[in-house]
């Protein structure tokens, strides 16, 4: 529970009256550009920075007050793998252990398990110099998870990784949601937090500027659009007043390509009669197609820029 938080380094204000709340056993993503205040917040949270004002409590302590009592209880993946690519994979996750103050013979066991869980025994026994981008990144997760946290935070999870290691990834974050673990993960991938998130936080210029889950966030931006391209550019304001019936707002046009984009209800019970009176109306088509909103649009109404 975040209230009224707020952090300064000098004249800059890093997060404003920020107030959030994560529910148990669900993934919350955090969304916004580079410089919102987003690992700002998170290192609050994580005991690592002090707010100037406003409470927070994770897991039932205050961030402020019990760091030292809350910090057992929580696990944070960073934006760089923070490992120690002079030891092996088995090595940096015993080291984590003991300095949890894990038995060793317990140490040894849950560093086995992790491996295990997150497909490195095969490289458990190199040093971590040698592993990939993905592979330092899993690692890394792994010894977030070291001390069985109730909370884990994750800032910016995937980046720099390629398609293939971010899925990957995001396949490991699912799997920890669904065993019960509580996340809160920063990202300024509109993709990720659509996938990831049972709610989503919108932040910029360190303000929390709207919350929901991503399919009430989406309907912020209004229903579906069809997205109409003519054959002959000289036509499109007439196809644009064909279809405004049709739209829930007046249809924007643009008549240097021939595309007139139609804001609708509900994009599948009009887009078959869309058609018939465009060809009523003469108007020939080279393209039509169904556009359901995305964050990108959310973010771009909310703020009047992109996320990145």
């Amino acid at each position: 529970m975040v209230s009224g938080v707020s952090k300064h380094f000098g004249a800059v204000e890093a997060l404003r009256d920020v107030d959030l709340e994560v529910d148990p056993g669900t993934v919350t993503a955090l969304l916004g550009p580079n410089g919102a205040g987003k690992t700002t917040l998170v290192r609050v949270l994580t005991t690592l920075l002090t707010p100037d004002s406003g409470t927070a409590t994770v897991a039932g302590f205050d961030v402020a007050r019990e760091a030292t009592a809350l910090r057992p209880h929580i696990g944070l993946a960073g934006q760089n793998a923070a490992v120690d690519e002079h030891l092996t994979g088995r090595e940096n996750l015993e080291l984590v252990g003991r300095l949890y103050h894990v038995g060793k013979r317990a140490a040894r066991a849950r560093a086995q398990e992790l491996l295990e869980a997150f497909d490195l025994t095969d490289a458990a026994d190199r040093r971590v110099k040698t592993y990939s981008g993905g592979m330092r990144r899993r690692l890394d997760l792994a010894a977030s998870l070291v001390a069985n946290p109730r909370m884990l935070f994750f800032d910016e999870p995937t980046v720099g990784l390629d398609p293939r290691s971010r899925q990957a990834l995001w396949k490991e974050i699912e799997a920890l949601a669904a065993s019960g673990v509580t996340i809160l993960l920063t990202t300024q991938y509109m993709e990720e937090a659509d996938a990831l998130a049972d709610r989503i936080a919108v932040i910029d210029h360190g303000h929390i500027i709207a919350e929901g889950s991503p399919a009430e966030l989406k309907a912020r931006v209004g229903g579906d659009m069809v997205e109409i391209m003519v054959v002959d550019y000289a036509k499109t304001p007439a196809a644009a007043l064909a279809v405004a019936p049709f739209g829930i707002r007046p249809p924007e046009m643009d008549i240097h390509s021939g595309k007139v984009l139609l804001p609708v209800e509900s994009g599948v019970s009009v887009l078959a009669s869309v058609i018939r009176r465009l060809d009523d109306a003469k108007i020939a088509i080279a393209d039509i197609a169904l556009r359901r909103p995305t964050l990108d649009d959310v973010f771009l109404r909310l703020t009047g820029h992109a996320a990145v």
